[in-house]
């Protein structure tokens, strides 16, 4: 007897994501057809179960323009819809959803948000599919870099202080300021030892 795998789910105006949860699948098939039916069969874990799974969406799709990826945990699929619009649900037939398929909050975009502008930085034409995971398409954050540290405890504000001493050894125009500037220190000090650690 085959089992489900987990599924989730999102879209877009245009495309649809679904993500089956497979770590470890052998032999995986995926075969889309024009008119929506997704078909996926694996085996994975212990005893080389059987894994099947047959979602006849809500509407049509391109096939050509679709994209899947096998990955070591879970197998992702782009399915481009052929037509632009969205869908009230995954699944054609008025039941309620099987128990195995849940929304991918985590790629989810609301319709009014889905604007063509930054709710489509996730099209992953180009993409290097082996990184998909949590930071999907964070990519235009590069330059935060920096700021990752900023108030994650001790780490990020023990480097913002050294770079402080630095400035202070370099720039001593006459002993009271330096005097000032080393009051100032220990006072920051202080402060760090009375706030809380997280």
């Amino acid at each position: 007897m085959s089992r489900h795998p987990e599924v989730k789910w999102a879209q877009r105006v245009d495309k649809v994501f679904i993500t089956v949860l497979l770590p470890d699948a052998k032999n995986a098939k995926v075969n889309l057809e024009p008119e929506g039916v997704f078909t996926f069969s694996a085996s994975a874990g212990a005893g080389d179960n059987l894994y099947e799974l047959k979602l006849e969406l809500h509407d049509k799709v391109n096939v050509e323009e679709s994209k899947i990826n096998i990955g070591v945990r879970s197998i992702f699929c782009i399915l481009e819809k052929a037509e632009k619009g969205w869908w009230k649900k995954l699944l054609r037939g008025d039941g309620k959803p099987p128990h195995y398929l849940k929304v991918d909050w985590d790629k989810w975009v609301d319709e009014d948000e889905d604007d063509g502008g930054l709710g489509n930085n996730f099209d992953m034409g180009g993409m290097d599919f082996s990184n998909f995971g949590g930071m999907g398409g964070m990519g235009g954050m590069g330059g935060m870099g920096g700021m990752g540290g900023m108030g994650m405890g001790d780490d990020g504000m023990g480097e913002f202080d050294d770079s402080d001493d630095e400035d202070q050894e370099v720039a001593k125009p006459d002993k009271a300021e330096g005097a000032a500037k080393t009051d100032e220190k220990e006072n920051v000090e202080e402060k760090k030892e009375a706030a809380p650690s997280g």
